[in-house]
């Protein structure tokens, strides 16, 4: 039986993780954490009785202390208790899906205590992508993708080992505004924005597809995760959300990954992996399901998959920088602070006021991080 810690189980990774452990079983959850959602993390623990909670909200890890005092459970707050929870003696696989950049330093915790990842947050590659991959290779641990995109190239790669890549072609559903151009988006609200045609996800990245920078942080990851250059990505938009990614090798073979938008089928590969269980989530119809375009994305209407682009071109500190001010811009576009094209135009402001480290350590993302939040929420386009 493989333990496991969850942190971010709140949320919709984290509660879609649970659904995967009740539905196919072998697990123990040891651990799990969230932020101020102390009602849904006290039924999880009388769900699956795990020995650590963490709730990175202090004020709500005192209240959950509080209803569970008569409990056998530790309640800790923080970030300590987050790494806590990612270090766990008994635990062997941490899942991370929390979001931000709150996720980096538990992940490299986990990695360092020497457990395997299932990475569903972005941030931690798109930041410290290169210390990552080094740290993996030195611990001899392994890092599993539970984004439905990096699942899909993850198992186009199986059985392939040794064979060159010629193109990762990414796949992306184009959000609730493709095919719009910018002056149809010049009043369009939050609550547009998160009307996602085919995925359930949080408030973040749903906005993040609306404006394509959640494909530029997945151009990003996928970099790091399967060792190819930038000019090796390729993104199309797909919007029936079928083919879910592909690799291209050098022969001219395509080798994809289809199935239904349930992001519950990448979590259980990356819990599983590598044998594949029965469960009982909803199949592909092809005979129901049995239109598939592509075209390529509108980089002119959505400048946040350019950016990303340039943030990896420049390197170093850079996608640190955009990863720290859009979660800003995001944040400030969900508060109705801002339009939602100057999303994009804050975190260009960002990257040209900033000036880049190359021989960076975790600190130096640390500060950049806190660079970029702090410049963007005081910034005006």
């Amino acid at each position: 039986m493989r333990h496991l810690t969850i942190l971010g189980s709140t949320g919709s990774i984290g509660t879609q993780t649970l659904e995967v452990v009740q539905e196919i079983g072998g697990f123990q959850v040891d651990a799990i954490s969230g932020n101020q959602n102390i009602d849904l993390l006290e039924k999880q623990y009388y769900q699956f009785r795990p020995s650590l909670i963490a709730v990175m909200e202090e004020e709500s890890a005192m209240q959950l202390k509080k209803r569970l005092a008569a409990e056998s459970v530790r309640v800790e707050g923080g970030m300590e208790g987050l790494l806590k929870a990612a270090t766990l003696p008994s635990v062997d696989t941490v899942v991370t899906s929390v979001v931000g950049n709150v996720g980096l330093a538990p992940t490299f915790a986990a990695i360092e205590a020497g457990k395997d990842i299932a990475l569903a947050n972005k941030e931690t590659l798109v930041s410290a992508g290169e210390l990552v991959m080094q740290l993996i290779e030195k611990h001899q641990v392994h890092l599993y993708p539970v984004d439905s995109e990096h699942s899909a190239i993850f198992q186009s790669l199986q059985g392939n080992e040794g064979n060159p890549i010629r193109r990762i072609l990414l796949t992306a559903s184009g959000g609730p505004f493709r095919g719009k151009k910018r002056e149809e988006l010049l009043s369009v609200t939050a609550k547009d924005a998160l009307k996602h045609p085919n995925w359930h996800m949080g408030k973040k990245i749903t906005i993040d597809s609306a404006t394509l920078m959640n494909k530029g942080l997945e151009v990003m990851e996928a970099k790091w995760l399967f060792g190819v250059s930038a000019e090796q990505i390729e993104v199309l938009v797909h919007p029936q959300s079928i083919l879910h990614s592909a690799v291209e090798y050098e022969d001219g073979a395509v080798i994809a990954q289809l199935g239904e938008a349930d992001m519950r089928v990448p979590i259980q590969y990356a819990l599983t992996y590598p044998k594949r269980v029965k469960n009982s989530f909803p199949k592909l119809d092809l005979f129901c399901r049995n239109e598939m375009t592509f075209e390529k994305p509108d980089a002119e209407t959505f400048p946040c998959l350019s950016l990303a682009y340039r943030a990896l071109q420049i390197g170093g500190t850079m996608p640190a920088v955009l990863n720290g001010a859009n979660e800003i811009a995001v944040q400030r576009f969900l508060d109705g602070e801002i339009g939602f094209l100057q999303i994009p135009a804050l975190i260009e402001k960002a990257m040209d006021a900033y000036t880049v480290i190359y021989n960076y350590k975790l600190e130096d993302l640390l500060k950049a991080d806190a660079w970029a939040r702090a410049f963007t929420s005081e910034a005006v386009v």
